[in-house]
């Protein structure tokens, strides 16, 4: 299975990218969401550094994957967060998270530093909505955009997913007397399963493993694990075949629907396939392109042909980054020892929110650096007061 992550050039961040030894240089980790393949090499016995990611995507990564909490930043949604880039907290970056659309949990990162500008996609579906970000209103120019173009045939087009959802329930309308099997990857498209409960009230029956998943997301109350309760089952897509649907025919009328973007075809009468899709249509990202007029454009998705976006990009002088000092001296040190969990307790042994006086600034968190093995009590005091009077960090909220 590819991976879709990206270390971000000549800054020390990383998205969806897990293998530490390939990139040490690397402080910063942003995870967009739990789909197996942005979290490649993300396991259990992760140590190195904190991840950054949305509330939900925080509960999964600890329910799937077990990665220890003492490591996980669970961040809001459309709230601006200061992060140091350095050893020192000499330079730092605001990352804002904007719901990507996607699967539960699923961001976008809007990162502003001395780089510029730059929107991490990740996996979305676009909605005009997302242009009225407020972090996007007020960003005069989006340097770089790292776009996710899974879906990048112009000569494909997608239906909403509520039009999609409306060709489900005349499937299953009009087959009143089958069973209906839905098949699903471990992680989306919760919503649709509830819009059919409502619709045909009805009980949808899921394994244990996805009923612990949806217990993190508190969707409505229409699940159960009862074989037999209900009339609507969700199965792993790849359970799904003409031998199973041969053998669960035997005992009752039924049907597989498979939602989902991908271009696959079915010669059995009793697979529908409905174009179900989590991820932009081409039009869609056409759309986003045009109204964010991006300086650069790189996709998160290898092999997609780059003619197809050559169209949309404005003919504007690319920003020169030049990397601060702090930063540099940070990305060509020595790599030390890795973090250990004891390390990070004694950096951090306690969390709490100080407000600081209110001047002009925007309001932001500022997560202290978590890497400086300094354990020297006048260097801490001078660091802190030096933090306190800086205009910068103003009218924001610090956790130490």
């Amino acid at each position: 299975m590819p991976y879709n992550g990206h270390v971000i050039p000549d800054t020390p961040l990383a998205v969806d990218f897990w293998y530490v030894k390939r990139c040490p240089h690397i402080r910063l980790f942003f995870l967009t969401h739990m789909h197996s393949d942005h979290t490649m090499g993300l396991t259990s016995t992760w140590s190195h550094r904190p991840i950054y990611c949305s509330r939900i995507t925080a509960d999964l990564l600890k329910l799937k994957l077990e990665v220890e909490d003492q490591w996980i930043h669970p961040l809001e949604h459309g709230e601006p967060y200061l992060l140091p880039m350095d050893e020192t907290g000499e330079q730092k970056l605001t990352v804002t998270l904007i719901d990507a659309n996607h699967c539960p949990g699923a961001v976008m990162f809007l990162f502003e530093g001395y780089f510029g500008s730059i929107l991490y996609t990740g996996d979305f579906r676009y909605s005009p909505s997302m242009l009225r970000e407020p972090c996007l209103m007020t960003n005069a120019k989006i340097d770089i955009l790292y776009l996710d173009n899974t879906h990048c045939d112009l000569r494909r087009t997608l239906p909403s997913r509520q039009e999609a959802t409306q060709q489900i329930k005349e499937i299953i309308h009009s087959h009143p007397d089958h069973n209906i099997v839905i098949g699903l990857y471990s992680l989306g498209k919760e919503c649709l399963l509830e819009d059919l409960a409502v619709e045909f009230k009805t009980w949808v029956e899921v394994s244990n493993a996805r009923m612990k998943t949806l217990n993190v997301l508190k969707v409505l109350d229409v699940f159960t694990t009862e074989r037999g309760a209900g009339r609507i089952r969700a199965l792993d897509r790849p359970t799904i075949s003409s031998r199973e649907l041969f053998e669960w025919n035997e005992e009752q009328p039924t049907l597989a629907i498979l939602p989902t973007g991908r271009s696959i075809h079915s010669n059995n009468p009793n697979i529908y396939i409905v174009p179900y899709s989590d991820h932009s249509s081409y039009e869609e990202l056409e759309e986003f392109v045009s109204s964010l007029k991006p300086s650069s454009l790189k996709l998160i998705v290898e092999g997609c042909l780059p003619e197809f976006w050559s169209a949309l990009l404005p003919h504007r002088e690319c920003r020169k980054i030049h990397m601060p000092d702090s930063v540099r001296r940070y990305m060509l040190r020595e790599p030390g020892k890795e973090l250990t969990s004891s390390t990070y307790q004694h950096q951090q042994p306690s969390l709490f929110w100080r407000k600081l006086r209110r001047l002009s600034a925007p309001k932001g968190v500022i997560f202290e650096t978590l890497v400086q093995e300094s354990t020297n009590d006048e260097a801490c005091k001078a660091e802190s007061v030096e933090q306190d009077n800086s205009d910068d960090d103003s009218d924001c909220i610090i956790v130490e």
